[in-house]
C-alpha cells in the first residue's frame, strides 16, 4: 500500500510540473507568436520544452489535455480575416544536441519499419528566424496569404504579401499544379534590421530581426509594409494537385517558377554527412545575411512523410538542431522589480546596451532571487549574457566585478508597488506580494488576463487600455467593464479615441458577453488553475449556478478526478473571499454563461478503446498505433470489459484468448487497416 501511495503522491508532483510548464510554455508561445513580445531567450523555452517532452515520454498517461505537443504558435489576431490552412502549418520539434539528432533517425526507421541497409535521404536547410507564411496559388495565380496563426487557421495578409519583392502574384511557368500551396519564412536581413530600426523613434523600435518581420507584415496599411525590405524563402508544400515524389522534385519547380529558396540546401543520407554539414555552417553563420537559430533535418520522401504523420503539433518527418547561443559582455546598471497577476516579483536587470546580432540588449530577466545569490549577481557588475536570437537575454555568470561592490539585492521584505507583505511559500522559489485585495500590479495582470483572447477576448481593451483607465479610476474591477459606457464623454476627449473607435469597444464588449463556462472559470485568473483544469472542473458541474454552488464545498472538489490538493484548495480559498464570490455572483448576471457541452464524435473508433497484440507485419506497433489515435481510439495494454476491439498480428498470446471469453471485437491487422481507410 505505501509504494502505491508513494506513486500517488510521485504521479501528483508529476502533473503539477506538467501544468507548471504548460502554463509557462503557452505564456511564452504567445508573447512570441502573437504579440511578438517575447521575454525569455529560445535557450530557456527550450529548456521549457524539453523538461516537458521527457515527463511526457516517462509518463504517457499522465499527458494534459492542453500539452504544449497539441498546440502550434499562437492564436490569429482580430485585426485581419482568418483564412483556414487546408493542411495544417506544424511547428518542429528541436533537437539539443547530436545524440538528439541520431535519436530522430533511429525513430524514422522504426516508425517506419525500415532497416539499416536501406538509407532514407534528408533534405538539410538552414532554420531562418523569422515569420511562418502559407501562400496559395491556383491556376497559377496568387490567391491568399495567410500566417501560421494557431497551425489551423490563420490571419490574411494577402495584400501585404503581395508588397514583396520576390514573391510573384503570377508563377512565370504554365506547367503549374492547378492548386497548390507554397510555404516559407518572411524575414529581414540583418543590415536592413539595422537601417529600419534608425528610422523609428525609441518607442517603436523592434527588439530584433524576427519581431520587425513580423510587426512589418501585420500592418493594416499595406504601404507601411511595402516599405520595409521583406524577404522570403520558400521551405515547404502544403496541399497540392500536383503529386510530388520528393521535396527535391518540389524545389525544382520553384527555380523554375522564380520563388526563391534556400542557395544552402543539402541532401544527406547519413547521421555524419548530417552533422558535418551542421558544423560547417555553423562556422560561416555568421557571414550570412541573415539570423538562422538552427539546421532543419527533413525527410526527402513525401510518400515517407505522410505515413510518419505527426505526433501533438510537431511532424514526425522533421527536426531542428539548434545553434548555441551568441554571447557578449555588458553592465548591469541596476536591478529592479516586476510584479505579476499572481503577486510574482520576478528581479530584472537594466543593462548597459550591447548589440549581438544586430538586436540591441538592454534588460535580462533574472528569474528569482535564489538565482541572483547562485550567480552573486550585483549592480555595477560586468556580466556574460547571452541571446538566442529572439528575445531578452540571460545572464550566464559574472566575469568582473566591481572595485566598491554594492550588497547583492536581496528579496524585498514589502511590495515595490503596493508596499504590501512579501511572501515565500514552502516548496517555491517565487516571492510573492500577500496583498491580493489591493495591489496595483495584481489588480492590472488580472483585468489583462481577465479580457485576453483566452478568455473574454475583448478587441480595443488591451493592456494600454486597461492601463489607461486603471489609473482614471473607470476600471477597478472585471464588473466595470460592463459599464465603461458611462465614461462616453470623458474617453472620447482622451488622446487616442474617437467615437468610432469607442463604438467599435463597446460592440466588442456586447460580443463578449456570451462565454462558454470553462472559458469563464479560466478568466477568474484563480492561481493553478490553467485552461485545461478549467476546462476539467465546467465539465464537472456543467452550469455556472453548481460551480459557484459546489466550489465552496472542499469534500465535493476533491471527488472530482484530476484535481490536486493544491488546485482544490486554490479554488476553494478564492470562493470562500467575499469580494470574490461577490464578483463571481455579479458577472453571472451580467454575462450570458453557456452551459458546458462535451463534444460529439461521429467516427466508430472514437471513444473505443483499443488493444493490439501479437507480432503486426504490415506496420510498426506505434504507426498502428498513431493511426489509431488519428481515428480517436484509446489504446489500451491490457484486455478487460471495458475493451471495445481487440488487433490481432502473430502470435497473439493471452490477450486474444480473453478477448473471445469476454466477447470482444476481435480484427486482423488486415481487417483493421482497411476500416481505418474505409
Amino acid at each position: 500500500m505505501m509504494r502505491k501511495n508513494n506513486k500517488l503522491i510521485n504521479e501528483e508532483e508529476i502533473t503539477k510540473q506538467l501544468r507548471s510548464l504548460a502554463s509557462l510554455i503557452h505564456k511564452h508561445n504567445k508573447l512570441y507568436h502573437q504579440k511578438d513580445k517575447p521575454e525569455i531567450s529560445d535557450k530557456d523555452f527550450d529548456k521549457l520544452i524539453k523538461e516537458n517532452n521527457d515527463l511526457e515520454r516517462k509518463f504517457p498517461h499522465l499527458i494534459l489535455e492542453n500539452s504544449p505537443n497539441k498546440f502550434v504558435g499562437g492564436y490569429p489576431s482580430k485585426k485581419f480575416k482568418k483564412i483556414i490552412h487546408k493542411l495544417p502549418m506544424l511547428s518542429l520539434a528541436n533537437a539539443f544536441n547530436k545524440n538528439d539528432v541520431e535519436d530522430f533517425i533511429v525513430r524514422v526507421r522504426k516508425f517506419l519499419n525500415i532497416d539499416n541497409n536501406e538509407k532514407i535521404e534528408f533534405m538539410c536547410e538552414p532554420k531562418i528566424d523569422g515569420l511562418s507564411i502559407n501562400l496559395d496559388y491556383q491556376d497559377g495565380v496568387l490567391k491568399s496569404a495567410s500566417t501560421r496563426g494557431d497551425g489551423k487557421i490563420g490571419e490574411n495578409v494577402t495584400k501585404n504579401i503581395k508588397t514583396i519583392v520576390g514573391i510573384p502574384s503570377r508563377l512565370v511557368e504554365k506547367n503549374h499544379p492547378k492548386q497548390i500551396e507554397i510555404r516559407g519564412e518572411i524575414f529581414l536581413n540583418k543590415k536592413d534590421f539595422i537601417r529600419l530600426n534608425k528610422k523609428l523613434n525609441e518607442k517603436n523600435k523592434f527588439s530584433n530581426p524576427r519581431n520587425a518581420a513580423a510587426g512589418s507584415l501585420r500592418q493594416l496599411d499595406s504601404n507601411v509594409t511595402k516599405q520595409r525590405p521583406l524577404k522570403f524563402l520558400a521551405h515547404g508544400i502544403g496541399e497540392s494537385t500536383k503529386k510530388y515524389i520528393t521535396i527535391s522534385e518540389f524545389y525544382e519547380d520553384l527555380k523554375k517558377w522564380k520563388i526563391p529558396s534556400n542557395n544552402l540546401i543539402k541532401i544527406c543520407d547519413s547521421f555524419n554527412s548530417m552533422i558535418d554539414y551542421f558544423e560547417n555552417l555553423k562556422k560561416i553563420r555568421n557571414t550570412i545575411q541573415y539570423d538562422m537559430d538552427g539546421i532543419v533535418y527533413k525527410v526527402d520522401s513525401l510518400k515517407l512523410q505522410r505515413r510518419l504523420g505527426f505526433i501533438g503539433k510537431n511532424p514526425r518527418w522533421a527536426i531542428a538542431l539548434k545553434f548555441s547561443a551568441e554571447k557578449a559582455f555588458t553592465t548591469i546598471k541596476k536591478i529592479d522589480f516586476q510584479v505579476g497577476r499572481t503577486g510574482a516579483i520576478t528581479p530584472v536587470a537594466r543593462l548597459s546596451e550591447v548589440n549581438i546580432g544586430g538586436v540591441i540588449i538592454s534588460n535580462a530577466t533574472l528569474h528569482n532571487f535564489d538565482e541572483i545569490k547562485k550567480k552573486d549577481i550585483r549592480e555595477g557588475d560586468t556580466v556574460e549574457i547571452q541571446r538566442a536570437g529572439d528575445v531578452i537575454p540571460q545572464v550566464l555568470k559574472v566575469v568582473k566585478k566591481e572595485k566598491n561592490r554594492k550588497k547583492i539585492t536581496k528579496p524585498p521584505l514589502f511590495c515595490p508597488v503596493c508596499g504590501g507583505k512579501t511572501i515565500k511559500e514552502k516548496d517555491e522559489t517565487v516571492i510573492r506580494c500577500a496583498n491580493t485585495v489591493s495591489c496595483d500590479a495584481q489588480k492590472l495582470g488580472e483585468l489583462i488576463h481577465f479580457v485576453s483572447k483566452k478568455n473574454l477576448n475583448i478587441e480595443g481593451l488591451g493592456e494600454k487600455q486597461i492601463n489607461q483607465f486603471y489609473k482614471l479610476g473607470f476600471i477597478k474591477n472585471f464588473e466595470d467593464i460592463f459599464y465603461i459606457n458611462r465614461y462616453k464623454k470623458i474617453i472620447l476627449d482622451l488622446e487616442g479615441w474617437g467615437e468610432l473607435s469607442f463604438q467599435n469597444l463597446i460592440k466588442s464588449i456586447e460580443k463578449s458577453k456570451s462565454i462558454a463556462l470553462d472559458k469563464f472559470i479560466f478568466s477568474l485568473g484563480i492561481r493553478y488553475l490553467g485552461e485545461t483544469l478549467s476546462s476539467l472542473v465546467a465539465k464537472e458541474f456543467l452550469t455556472i449556478d453548481a460551480f459557484i454552488n459546489s466550489s465552496m464545498d472542499k469534500e465535493r472538489l476533491f471527488n472530482i478526478d484530476g484535481l490536486g490538493p493544491i488546485v482544490i484548495n486554490s479554488i476553494y480559498d478564492y470562493m470562500q473571499k467575499k469580494e470574490n464570490l461577490q464578483t463571481v455572483l455579479n458577472l453571472s448576471k451580467i454575462l450570458n454563461i453557456v452551459n458546458f457541452k462535451k463534444p460529439k464524435s461521429h467516427n466508430i473508433f472514437s471513444n473505443k478503446n483499443v488493444v493490439f497484440t501479437g507480432t503486426l507485419s504490415i506496420l510498426s506497433r506505434e504507426e498502428a498505433k498513431y493511426l489509431a489515435v488519428q481515428l480517436g481510439a484509446k489504446i489500451s495494454s491490457s484486455v478487460t470489459s471495458k475493451t471495445d476491439y481487440v488487433i490481432v498480428g502473430k502470435n497473439p498470446g493471452s490477450k486474444a484468448k480473453k478477448a473471445k471469453e469476454l466477447g470482444i471485437s476481435i480484427l486482423s491487422e488486415d481487417d483493421w487497416i482497411k476500416k481505418t481507410s474505409s
